[in-house]
């Protein structure tokens, strides 16, 4: 279990959490719901509506689509945000590598925190645009 002080410090350096003010993150940290999971299990699955989105306190997991590997994500990377926006069905399945822990942001929290601070929409932008980036890379190296 994270104490409040060990969920403040990994939201603070999650990418589309940095440069809020911290009073705003404790409060964040403390409304988001702790889930572990073990290894091989998938957390999130391609197709499914997805109103979540997950912050990585501990292990690793593989995107994939089937058995196309993605991306590895590690310690304080996000997943499940692009479902969040769009209410389409999750366009990736996300699953453990290793014993797990997440923080869980609702759709509902994560839309009261970009009322009450509109700066993580735009971080939120910004980590799709690189993800979007990252995939047309590796579309380009494999032609």
């Amino acid at each position: 279990m994270l104490t409040s002080v060990q969920r403040l410090l990994l939201i603070q350096k999650v990418p589309i959490f940095r440069e809020l003010r911290d009073d705003f993150l404790v409060h964040l940290a403390a409304t988001m719901e702790e889930l572990t999971f073990p290894a091989k299990y998938t957390i999130v699955k391609q197709g499914e509506e997805g109103r979540s989105l997950y912050i990585l306190a501990a292990g690793q997991v593989q995107v994939h689509i089937g058995r196309r590997e993605l991306a590895i994500l590690k310690r304080e990377a996000c997943f499940g945000e692009m479902a969040v926006f769009d209410a389409e069905p999750r366009s990736a399945s996300v699953t453990t590598l290793e014993p797990c822990t997440c923080l869980m942001l609702t759709q509902q929290q994560l839309y009261g925190a970009i009322e009450e601070t509109p700066g993580i929409a735009m971080n939120i932008i910004r980590l799709l645009s690189r993800r979007i980036r990252e995939l047309n890379q590796q579309i380009n190296a494999s032609m």
